[in-house]
């Protein structure tokens, strides 16, 4: 529970538990189930704007605006400094990621990466709160992939991000992720057993976006650091977001 609570301050700005004390050490293996929460108020939103009549355009962007300020921007900041990194070279690379500068690939980054899971969102349109929920917590699990494969490029006393890795104790620590995504698959095959072919493709899409991207990046880099853990989170996210767009809509019962 203080290692769920440890994840509940680091991963958002929501405000902290009155109990117990939050403990930061093992609280990566918690970001999936933050994620759900982030999610799950995105989808929320999305809902109370379809009630009041707003075009799918205007929800999707002002759901992706509470996701970033959710989440304090902290994954989106990731992924524009690893693009930096990409940019300048191996020689630079993480001397570019410290830059607390954002050079034009990260520019470019972030305004990619928006915009494709702004036009998923509005092609997904009523399925989207549920792919909201989906992706928050598929794009959590793919830092968890970097931290088991690959090792951490700073040095563990510089690195703000070390400690994920140095408490890392193996891939027990995805358990608490894999019973998150059983439940969620349990509660939706109990409510909705038509809908079992568009989950399978959920699961599908969503367990290739989460490791897809954090093997690339950590192969191309020679290993991983806070940044590039966002910038998987970030990836993930989107290529979970446009898969369901392109699948999910053909699979679902007409209505």
């Amino acid at each position: 529970m203080r290692d769920l609570a440890g994840a509940w301050v680091f991963y958002s700005v929501l405000p902290g538990w009155p109990w117990p004390a939050p403990r930061f050490e093992r609280i990566a293996r918690f970001a999936p189930w933050i994620g759900a929460v982030i999610g799950g108020l995105m989808a929320v939103l999305w809902l109370l704007l379809s009630a009041l009549n707003w075009p799918s355009e205007a929800i999707a962007a002002a759901a992706l605006a509470l996701g970033l300020w959710l989440t304090g921007g902290l994954h989106l900041d990731g992924l524009m400094d690893t693009a930096d990194g990409l940019a300048a070279g191996s020689s630079r690379c993480l001397e570019a990621m410290d830059d607390s500068r954002v050079g034009a690939s990260g520019v470019q980054a972030a305004f990619i990466v928006l915009l494709l899971q702004f036009s998923a969102l509005v092609q997904l349109d009523g399925f989207a709160p549920a792919a909201l929920v989906m992706a928050s917590i598929f794009a959590r699990v793919s830092p968890l992939w970097a931290m088991g494969r690959f090792c951490y490029l700073r040095k563990q006393d510089t690195g703000t991000a070390a400690f994920h890795r140095s408490n890392w104790c193996g891939w027990s620590e995805g358990h608490p992720s894999f019973l998150l995504l059983l439940l969620t698959g349990l509660l939706v095959w109990g409510l909705q057993p038509q809908l079992l072919m568009a989950w399978a493709a959920v699961a599908l899409v969503g367990s290739a976006a989460a490791l897809l991207p954090a093997e690339w990046l950590g192969r191309r880099l020679g290993g991983h650091t806070g940044d590039s853990y966002g910038a998987t989170l970030m990836i993930c996210e989107t290529l979970t977001l446009l898969g369901l767009a392109l699948l999910v809509p053909s699979l679902l019962p007409a209505t």
